[in-house]
């Protein structure tokens, strides 16, 4: 039967398959990345401690990926910006007047006690971002100005570094996202046909699983929060905010870099106008 003849439950369950092949694609470096990193033993391999390793492996998946075709140079890019991005945090993070967090273990690539590795995992979900978009064929309906979306993906990012001084306004900037976003949706394809869903859902839920592997990665010791030195315990909810919070400035970064202005409705004077028009003549 093609799909295009497919209907009711039989369409919704092969849509549903269809949707989780290509997020289990978008997720490769993510899962590779995680898969090493419950597989190589805190005592390291070979004598080259458990950090180096995972920078190899990271290194190794990237470079396959993009000699594969399955990346693209633009999307490496992309990755780069977001581990570069992520080590500032980490260094700052795991400072000697912070400490929110710490890496305990041994590392030959480790610089102001953050091992380089650590980038990859904020680069991994701006892997999951830039793929996802790609393989679903993603478009963006009301996005709101550019600039409101680029001043809110800033706050939120200064708020984590702000927080240990001047308070932690996580939940106004949420707010904010809220209100900036209510009206955006995500058109997205998991076979033949265009579904939506409101795209504040979806940082929620690219949030909480990015809260479960933070979980998988504290379990086995790669990093600790300080009420996990003694022994493990769930990492606490609150973090899930964070994350869905650092989702909505993955994507923000995303929508630029790709250049997706041709898929994206942008509202013009006034916000709740049509179409803007780009150079082309297409909708931006």
């Amino acid at each position: 039967m093609r799909a295009r003849e497919l209907s009711g439950w039989r369409r919704g369950l092969v849509e549903f398959w269809y949707f989780g092949i290509k997020n289990a694609r978008a997720c490769l470096f993510v899962g590779l990345f995680f898969i090493a990193m419950m597989a190589i033993p805190r005592a390291g391999i070979g004598g080259m401690p458990r950090y180096d390793v995972l920078l190899a492996v990271a290194l190794l998946i990237q470079f396959w990926m993009v000699c594969s075709k399955l990346e693209t140079m633009d999307e490496l890019k992309a990755i780069c910006l977001f581990h570069m991005v992520g080590f500032a945090l980490e260094a700052f993070k795991v400072s000697g007047s912070i400490r929110s967090w710490s890496y305990p273990d041994f590392g030959y690539t480790k610089i102001l006690d953050v091992p380089l590795f650590a980038g990859f995992m904020y680069a991994a979900v701006g892997s999951y971002v830039v793929q996802a978009w790609r393989l679903f064929d993603l478009r963006i309906r009301h996005h709101p100005p550019y600039w409101m979306a680029a001043t809110v993906a800033i706050l939120i990012y200064a708020n984590f570094f702000t927080h240990h001084y001047i308070g932690d306004y996580r939940w106004y900037l949420a707010a904010c996202a809220l209100a900036l976003y209510f009206r955006t949706s995500v058109v997205y394809r998991p076979l033949d046909r265009d579904r939506q869903m409101p795209l504040m859902l979806g940082f929620v839920l690219i949030g909480f699983f990015v809260w479960l592997a933070e979980n998988v990665g504290t379990f086995w010791g790669v990093w600790r929060y300080p009420n996990q030195l003694g022994a493990w315990s769930l990492v606490h909810v609150s973090k899930w905010s964070s994350w869905s919070l650092m989702v909505i400035m993955t994507f923000t970064i995303v929508a630029n870099l790709k250049h997706v202005k041709t898929r994206i409705h942008v509202a013009d004077k006034g916000w709740h106008t049509g179409w803007r028009r780009g150079p082309t003549g297409s909708a931006g």
